[in-house]
């Protein structure tokens, strides 16, 4: 482990006591991880539920005391100097708020501002900075609880970003969000990370935040590291498949749909009819590409609804088990 890492934990464990005399029970969280994250990375943190991701994340943020190992985090040690590492990280989690729901954004900004340190003059500049940076300044006067989950993530994102923070911890930050909303976040974080140098430690169980947003990707599951890799070789090895789903207003027939047959492409249900017609295709993206097929799926009748969806997160974990990276 190298001191200029942003990052890095050495043979990290967390167990917890429950219960007392005959009931007494350890349970293990954490078991020996070891893991470095450079200045500037985008790492994705997944897992199952239960796999340990939000036990680390509270050790990193200094919540928690490790029962054996180490870690540091940007030079200090979370659990021992945890104000001064506040200052230096943001947080946002997808289910939690920092804003007061009734009041504007720029309200509670202020009152960041205050515990951060930060004076009027520079906190001003920063809420201005971050609000033309995320495409958010005209929310800022508006009461939280009036702007939509999309709006009100931007505005927890400015306020996870006011103190400069140089290493961002995000939970589920796309939980609820639609379609739209979940690809503009994503976008915003690259954005972060791009144009300031922010690191992002990413948890999601969305397959599609760990393909837009990381450039590595580490799983732990029962506790422990089981993958570590570039984001890009896992889409190789294990997210090359797409499932496409079509619906047309006016239906389609057999012929039609055997017309979307190529390398590749595999159809697993459909209906044909006058009045409906559906089809189901997977894709191996190794061999046919998702925009190629969706060209062909519109060639063939008038769509009503198209979706293109990953594999669940833990189709991905049994793959690795299964040894097939």
């Amino acid at each position: 482990m190298t001191s200029a890492a942003a990052i890095t934990i050495t043979d990290l464990g967390r167990s917890f006591t429950t219960g007392r005399g005959r009931k007494r029970r350890v349970t293990v969280a954490v078991k020996q991880i070891s893991l470095e994250v450079a200045h500037g990375e985008r790492l994705a943190f997944i897992g199952p539920n239960g796999a340990g991701k939000s036990t680390t994340i509270k050790i990193l943020t200094g919540l928690l005391r490790p029962t054996s190992g180490t870690a540091g985090v940007l030079g200090l040690v979370p659990w021992t100097e945890r104000k001064q590492l506040a200052m230096r990280i943001g947080t946002l989690f997808g289910q939690r708020s920092q804003l007061w729901q009734e009041l504007p954004a720029a309200d509670s900004y202020k009152m960041l501002g205050s515990i951060y340190g930060l004076g009027e003059t520079r906190l001003g500049q920063r809420v201005g900075e971050l609000g033309e940076l995320l495409d958010a300044s005209h929310l800022f006067d508006q009461p939280l609880r009036t702007l939509s989950l999309g709006q009100r993530m931007r505005c927890e994102l400015t306020a996870a970003m006011l103190h400069e923070p140089s290493l961002l911890f995000l939970d589920e930050p796309s939980i609820g969000l639609d379609l739209v909303g979940k690809k503009l976040f994503r976008e915003l974080l690259v954005h972060l990370n791009e144009q300031l140098g922010t690191t992002v430690f990413l948890t999601s169980h969305d397959v599609s935040d760990i393909e837009m947003v990381a450039d590595r990707a580490v799983i732990i599951n029962d506790g422990a590291v089981i993958y570590d890799d570039a984001v890009s070789r896992m889409k190789g090895s294990l997210l090359s498949t797409k499932t496409i789903e079509a619906h047309y207003e006016d239906g389609i027939t057999i012929k039609q749909v055997e017309l979307l047959g190529k390398d590749g492409i595999t159809i697993t249900w459909s209906t044909t009819g006058k009045s409906q017609g559906s089809v189901r295709l997977e894709v191996d993206t190794d061999q046919t590409s998702v925009d190629a097929v969706m060209s062909d799926l519109m060639a063939i009748g008038q769509l009503a609804d198209l979706s293109v969806l990953d594999p669940p997160l833990e189709h991905v974990i049994s793959e690795i088990y299964e040894g097939r990276v």
